[in-house]
């Protein structure tokens, strides 16, 4: 029979199970390997980016880190896999910026993208570069917008997929410049490039770290970069913003997430392992040698919120432009 004293200290002993329960998990945490799921092919930034953490990883959890690619579907693949895992951390998504756009652009998807998942750390943002063949009679952003009024509707760009990072570029040049263009869809970005530097494309909006050996090489002329300041790995190509769009920011990002349901313990430890490994001076400098700009993340809160906005800023665009409910 309970007395009133131990009615009194019972939230007390509750309270201070749960918070030793906590720290158990946390400190027990990993059980077992864990699997990183990158949700696009190797080769690509976000992939080579996600092998260097994942050998990082391996070392400071003290157990095997794979990584697995899954990629279709602009990434939805992927991240179904990962929503419908058990919620222990051992198994989490490497998402590109496609996440935030697959909810407007999809009929119907088997998660919700927020109550499914659950963000840990933004890694880094990767900047888009216009490139145009040097056939094309622009040296600027602004000689482009102007060729773009002259022939309305004539002008193809090319992409490696609806909703992709460098679609929406594309999408959001034209509706803040108010030109009209025509969009190739490839599988993936690489084949886009060849054409565009085989002239049989205009243009195309490109990953830095893709297109910037091209760009050296005279294969191809970068107008401006997406990012909102200058690119490190090309100092002298302005910002799309500064060229004659003021405000234009459209970069793609990397964010590392888990199942909803995965235990503020466990999310919080993996947090702080993803942070000091994204730190690593090796890790650094491949970011920055690949043409991407590492950030440092806000905690998983403020990761939600972010991805809250992005999803309604993609999904504006997306309606706009008539790709809601297409794939």
């Amino acid at each position: 029979m309970l007395t009133r004293r131990s009615m009194l200290f019972a939230p007390m002993l509750a309270g201070m199970t749960a918070q030793l329960g906590s720290r158990v998990m946390a400190d027990d945490y990993p059980s077992g390997p864990v699997t990183l799921v990158v949700s696009f092919p190797p080769g690509g930034s976000l992939d080579v980016v996600a092998r260097a953490m994942a050998v990082r990883l391996q070392e400071q959890l003290g157990k095997p880190v794979v990584v697995e690619n899954r990629a279709g579907a602009s990434g939805a693949l992927a991240t179904g896999s990962v929503a419908k895992a058990a919620p222990d951390g051992l198994t989490l998504l490497v998402a590109a910026s496609s996440i935030a756009s697959n909810p407007t652009q999809f009929k119907a998807l088997p998660f919700d993208t927020l109550k499914d998942l659950q963000p840990i750390s933004l890694t880094f943002r990767t900047p888009l570069a216009l490139v145009v063949n040097p056939s094309v009679p622009a040296q600027s952003v602004a000689d482009l917008i102007s060729l773009l009024k002259q022939k309305p509707g004539q002008i193809n760009f090319g992409h490696g997929g609806a909703g992709s990072a460098i679609h929406l570029a594309a999408e959001l040049f034209q509706a803040r410049t108010d030109t009209k263009m025509n969009g190739v869809a490839y599988r993936g970005a690489p084949p886009a490039l060849n054409d565009v530097m085989a002239g049989h494309l205009a243009l195309m909006f490109g990953d830095v770290g893709a297109v910037i050996g091209q760009i050296n090489g005279g294969k191809v002329h970068a107008l401006g970069v997406t990012s909102t300041e200058r690119v490190p790995a090309l100092p002298d190509v302005p910002t799309i913003a500064e060229a004659g769009v003021p405000g234009f920011d459209a970069v793609g990002w990397t964010l590392f997430l888990a199942p909803a349901a995965t235990p503020k313990p466990v999310i919080d430890r993996l947090s702080a392992e993803l942070s000091t490994a994204a730190q690593a001076p090796d890790v650094q400098a491949l970011m920055i040698r690949l043409g991407t700009i590492p950030v440092k993340s806000p905690p998983p809160p403020e990761l939600q919120k972010f991805l809250a906005s992005e999803i309604g800023r993609w999904g504006a665009l997306i309606q706009r432009a008539g790709m809601a409910n297409t794939l």
